[in-house]
């Protein structure tokens, strides 16, 4: 997965600025990003604050270990199935 420019605390940086008043197409020009990139954060991070956002990403990293190990679990059983089955 590609990383972001941005961390976390700059994208609800610009969020913030745009809830200020700033217009979104100069928070666009003004830190290089496109309209729809500023709407696509806005769903994600809007009205998160910065610790908040710092968590959620530890959730998500956790989850993606936790569904990563779960699956190497269903191949093992799988295959220890199939070892079974030839068996008998």
């Amino acid at each position: 997965m590609k990383r972001s420019r941005f961390t976390e605390e700059q994208m609800i940086g610009v969020l913030k600025e745009g809830e200020a008043g700033v217009a979104v197409k100069e928070l666009s020009r003004k830190y290089g990003i496109c309209d729809q990139t500023y709407y696509r954060w806005k769903a994600k991070y809007g009205g998160l604050e910065v610790s908040e956002a710092r968590r959620l990403r530890q959730l998500e990293d956790e989850n993606r270990r936790l569904k990563h190990i779960v699956a190497e679990q269903v191949l093992d059983i799988q295959a220890l199935k199939g070892v079974l089955a030839k068996k008998f």
